[in-house]
């Protein structure tokens, strides 16, 4: 079996720059990994999006039980948003064993306020001061060290919004300095964004929210990874495109009585690829091989 931690940091030497597709339930994380992706990114607003509440009120067991369900099903490294830690430097050790456990490779740590507030949402950031979030980050890496030393710790700063990038990248640049991989903050402007990895001690991961109202910039992999990027977490694509589509056929379903938007081949085609990745094949091989007495041919 493959350690997944292992295979992340090999990722992380060997690859200049690693795109991270978010998914928030299986079947997206085995569609990420069957399209050729490395790494698989869970995120906390659209697992809590998916639940219908908000990242804010997320527990950690939820977070860990559906990144841990997306991690079981691929044999990619799993990558998840362990918020502001769950609490205080000894809650955020608990939650590193946890995804460790749970067989996630690695989790970035944020310097917000914990509990969240729902305000997150209109992008209010609440810091914590620094030496509260440097010593998360210093016990977050003494837990990654006694458990897996090859787990992954990305430090996040949300500071940038209203105190400045100088800020942000102080704080990751200290997060560095207690063991912290990885590094994640959010430039306001396409300057800022190119500055930061000239800045930073530690490699940074970019954050691609699309859909923003905050007019964040949203560049391309090539571009992030020419600005000295490592990595690109997508966080909303799947969750955002699967409403989006799903909410105008359903629509129709509702005006028309019936759907046109896909062909019956595609259609057949669409559950096919399903059946493929949720393994339906060796469940009939399986079944043939004890309790049906005949095949009934190919599906």
């Amino acid at each position: 079996m493959i350690n997944q931690s292992a295979e992340l940091r090999r990722l992380l030497a060997e690859e200049r720059f690693i795109d991270m597709p978010v998914a928030y339930d299986p079947l997206g994380g085995r569609l990420i990994e069957s399209l050729g992706f490395k790494t698989v990114y869970n995120g906390g607003f659209v697992t809590g999006g998916s639940r219908c509440t908000s990242e804010p009120l997320l527990t950690m067991d939820e977070q860990v039980r559906t990144a841990g369900d997306i991690a079981k099903v691929v044999k990619v490294p799993v990558v998840a948003d362990a918020g502001a830690g769950f609490g205080e430097p000894l809650h955020a050790m608990r939650t590193v064993k946890e995804f460790i456990h749970a067989g996630v490779a690695g989790i970035h740590i944020e310097d917000q306020l914990f509990p969240k507030r729902a305000h997150y949402h209109k992008y209010v950031a609440h810091v914590v001061p620094r030496k509260d979030f440097i010593d998360k980050i210093k016990f977050a890496c003494r837990q990654r060290d006694e458990t897996d030393k090859d787990f992954v710790i990305i430090a996040r700063s949300d500071s940038c919004r209203f105190e400045g990038l100088e800020e942000a990248v102080a704080r990751i640049n200290m997060a560095a300095d207690v063991g912290a991989d990885l590094g994640m903050i959010f430039p306001r402007t396409p300057e800022e964004t190119a500055q930061a990895t000239k800045l930073s001690k530690i490699p940074l991961v970019y954050v691609r929210s699309l859909g923003n109202r905050d007019n964040r910039p949203t560049p391309s992999s090539p571009d992030l990874a020419e600005m000295g990027y490592k990595a690109c977490i997508d966080a909303l694509l799947q969750l955002l495109v699967g409403f989006h589509f799903a909410r105008q056929a359903l629509a129709e379903l509702k005006q028309t009585g019936g759907y046109g938007g896909l062909g019956r081949d595609e259609l057949a085609a669409a559950r096919h690829e399903i059946e493929t990745l949720i393994g339906l094949d060796r469940f009939y091989e399986i079944e043939e091989e004890t309790v049906e007495e005949k095949r009934w041919g190919t599906r």
